[in-house]
């Protein structure tokens, strides 16, 4: 398990995000060598989905280590993909007869259905959150959407287990940078337990 604290006020990105997000976007790939051809239409539609998602995460994760131009409506933009691709339409995407060999989805979200939809439902609240924040800061990444002293995020957080600041247990009260931590945590976790790796 690992626990990263960010220091408030510090230039410096936090290494999880950073960290998280490869992990993530290693999770993607490689594309199995089996035909694209053969695979169900529901297969191929989230193979679709979770790049969307894993572009959507670099573009924002861009912007908050400054290494992109923070452009509000872009932001808000690749949030809002995630949104898009997370909540109802990830549950729908992985229905029972579309798991296992050749997608690599393990046969284990249909046994651990309610875990894995909460978690698709929580990737979807996060994501509402860094769409919102563009809302707010039109010009820049404020001072509020960064986290804060006292915020921590603990590794594999996939039933929902984590260590937030005082007085923040409600999500829409997260920071953006903060849910976005969180919202690759989660990502990270599901890949983690449901993801078979298909060589």
């Amino acid at each position: 398990m690992r626990i990263w604290i960010i220091a408030h006020g510090s230039r410096a990105r936090p290494p999880g995000i950073v960290i998280l997000l490869a992990v993530c976007c290693a999770m993607l790939g490689p594309v199995p060598s089996i035909g694209s051809d053969t695979l169900p239409d529901v297969v191929k539609g989230r193979r679709e989905a979770m790049k969307a998602m894993a572009n959507a995460c670099k573009k924002i994760a861009g912007m908050f280590e400054g290494k992109l131009p923070y452009d509000a409506p872009a932001f808000k933009r690749w949030a809002d993909t995630i949104k898009a691709h997370s909540g109802a339409a990830l549950m729908a995407e992985f229905p029972a007869a579309s798991l296992g060999p050749p997608s690599g989805a393990k046969y284990e979200i249909d046994k651990s259905r309610d875990e894995f939809d909460a978690l698709a439902r929580k990737v979807a609240s996060f994501a509402s959150v860094i769409s919102a924040a563009a809302e707010q800061a039109p010009d820049d990444i404020t001072p509020q959407m960064r986290m804060g002293a006292g915020m921590s995020t603990i590794g594999s957080s996939l039933l929902g287990k984590r260590k937030i600041a005082a007085g923040e247990e409600d999500i829409s009260k997260l920071p953006a940078e903060h849910a976005f931590h969180l919202l690759l945590q989660e990502c990270s976790a599901c890949h983690a337990k449901f993801r078979e790796e298909i060589h």
